[in-house]
């Protein structure tokens, strides 16, 4: 049975020469590594403190990287115990899902966006034409 870390105490050791880092449910103490690290130790730094599984996909780590981390890993994260934090979601995501749920208050407040530029324009053009009026008649 693997060792079982809370991320509680993964997240005490983030610095230098104390470093754990937490991917894809694996404990990494990467402490001897940090002046290896081709993309240097701020990296590793980065990332302490939270789950860097993202991170670490996101740079398409070669298949010998892969096979390194191996000699560094001293456990599984107790999964329990990791914070759930919310997913980014992109704005034009955001609309989508609002719109669906939007209660009719939210949907007349969208009416007064096209609605007021309208009525300006429209006071615009009546006081132009009461302007010509009064001209016309002097």
């Amino acid at each position: 049975m693997a060792n079982l870390i809370s991320f509680h105490d993964v997240a005490k050791h983030k610095c230098k020469n104390d470093c754990w880092i937490l991917i894809h449910g694996k404990v990494y103490d990467v402490s001897t590594f940090m002046d290896e690290h081709p993309g240097g130790d701020n990296v590793l730094l980065a990332v302490t403190g939270k789950d860097a599984s993202i991170d670490f996909d996101d740079v398409s780590h070669s298949k010998d990287a892969k096979e390194t981390m191996k000699k560094y890993c001293i456990g599984d994260v107790d999964q329990s115990t990791v914070p759930v934090t919310a997913k980014y979601i992109p704005p034009w995501e955001k609309e989508s899902t609002t719109t669906e749920t939007t209660t009719k208050g939210e949907s007349g407040n969208k009416i007064l966006v096209y609605l007021v530029p309208l009525l300006i324009l429209g006071v615009a053009f009546a006081l132009r034409f009461y302007n010509n009026n009064i001209k016309q008649t002097n």
